[in-house]
């Protein structure tokens, strides 16, 4: 009994530290506020939460989540009770005794009053609230440079001058007195870079020194919004209006110095690549994914990616790098409206005296090809009217019904080269990506893909003319 009596005595002094420290973070919300019944705490995962800690509403708008742990130093997020919405941020650092007296919206109005037990989260809300002050200044400001009264602009102007002292004057010093709080910690490592005077090419200095001071070996990183907001900025932002290779550099910069860190590879991998893969949102985007796909995955250099998930890899961006911008077009030999079953009057996509052609696939069932093709025809018969088109459309019948096909071409008197039907001589939804419609490929006199997604009739010649202007500037 006295070996037994012993065990149960070390067994009360251990259990404290195995537990951890005790905790109690009470948000009193406002009624004006969230109605949720349940609250949880997490941390911040590229653009989701990790789950860490619930409780439900006490005494209607106060919700206190407590217990025994030792929580990691670093931001957390309040998140309502559909598991998706984060409602604010907070920190922990130091104290895990702490109270948020909030105001509608959710928000911190005085942080010396509204926070209670925590001057990490006291200077950290003091910080947020200036920097969002000034930027609501900003956006005023900006607003009154656009006036056409001078005196008006003049006092924009100086008050801009005004604003950026201040929070030069505030930042920076603000950060560095605080730095013992993790918040500042990664604000200062988060925070820039600032452009030296004197640069000349200010925007490549920022892309080029954008990640100094970006401290990769921290694996906690990955668990704040810090990291995931400045990686989505840098590619969706600062890179967004850059051409394919350019955007394929920069990534390689990032990428080629986290090769011995699987985790950092695989969370920037991870993020990135998916939003460019099969993207309408930019022209070039899907080569961005297939460069990342043969550099890291079919290199070996993501040691975590299973032999089916490299081959699937592998089979999408051979896929895929038949119709990537540059790709010569696969010609196309389809039948007419008159449905021939003989080859020889089968019509080629290629063969026309125009310069550019556009492939248009399209279906007559279809609302959306409906409304881009009645826009088509208006530009084609326009520039058909003044004997200038550079263009010629080849029509195809994307999956289309053929009798109904062939009565929408006759009744609204479509005047491209209209084809469709079973009667191709290859599968062109393989050879051009075609997975739904409407979809769009312009061909150079080459016959190769300058462009690969929907374009609207009246960007149509812009892009044109934009593309000779880079032929020309390469000459």
């Amino acid at each position: 009994m006295k070996k037994i009596f012993v065990s149960l005595s070390l067994i009360a002094l251990l259990t404290p530290a195995v537990w951890g420290q005790k905790y109690k973070m009470t948000f009193v919300v406002p009624k004006a506020g969230p109605k949720d019944t349940m609250m949880y705490i997490g941390q911040h995962f590229r653009d989701e939460f990790v789950i860490l800690d619930s409780t439900r509403a006490a005494e209607g708008d106060t919700y206190v989540f407590s217990g025994r742990r030792k929580w990691e130093k670093g931001i957390y997020a309040l998140i309502g009770q559909d598991r998706k919405k984060g409602l604010m941020d907070f920190t922990i650092d130091g104290s895990q005794v702490f109270t948020f007296n909030l105001t509608p919206g959710v928000e911190v109005a005085n942080p010396q009053k509204d926070i209670v037990g925590s001057a990490a989260n006291q200077a950290m809300y003091t910080y947020i609230n200036r920097i969002n002050q000034a930027r609501k200044q900003v956006r005023d400001i900006e607003q009154r440079k656009k006036s056409p009264d001078a005196k008006v602009k003049a006092e924009a102007e100086h008050d801009m001058e005004v604003l950026t002292k201040e929070m030069e004057a505030f930042e920076k010093p603000f950060i560095t007195a605080n730095n013992k709080y993790r918040f500042f910690q990664l604000a200062a490592m988060f925070n820039g870079p600032e452009v030296p005077d004197g640069v000349e090419d200010k925007a490549l200095y920022y892309r080029t020194h954008y990640w100094d001071g970006v401290d990769f070996a921290d694996h906690s990183l990955v668990y704040t919004p810090d990291l995931f907001n400045k990686m989505n900025y840098f590619f969706f932002n600062v890179l967004y209006y850059a051409d394919y290779d350019t955007i394929a550099r920069y990534a390689d910069r990032l990428l080629d110095g986290l090769e011995k860190d699987t985790l950092m590879m695989r969370y920037v991998l991870d993020y990135i690549m998916p939003r460019y893969y099969r993207s309408t949102k930019k022209i070039g985007w899907d080569a961005v994914w297939c460069h990342l796909v043969r550099r890291y995955y079919l290199t070996g250099k993501c040691s975590w990616a299973s032999a089916s998930e490299v081959a699937n890899k592998r089979q999408s961006v051979e896929f895929l790098e038949q119709s990537l911008i540059g790709a010569m077009g696969k010609e196309l030999y389809m039948a007419d409206t008159n449905q021939s079953p003989n080859p020889d009057e089968w019509i080629s996509s290629h063969r026309f005296p125009q310069k550019y052609v556009i492939l248009w696939f399209w279906d007559p069932d279809c609302h959306h090809c409906q409304e881009q093709t009645a826009t088509l025809k208006a530009l084609y018969d326009s520039l058909s009217a003044t004997g200038n088109k550079p263009f010629e459309v080849y029509a195809v019948g994307y999956e289309a019904d053929v009798t109904k096909w062939k009565k929408y071409v006759r009744e609204h008197q479509l005047p491209f080269v209209n084809v469709g039907g079973p009667n191709v001589n290859i599968d062109y939804q393989v050879a051009y990506n075609v997975h739904g419609a409407p979809t769009m490929i312009i061909l150079d006199q080459d016959r190769r893909i300058i462009m690969n997604k929907v374009l609207a009739t009246k960007e149509i010649l812009p892009f044109l003319k934009r593309h000779e202007e880079r032929l020309n500037a390469r000459k």
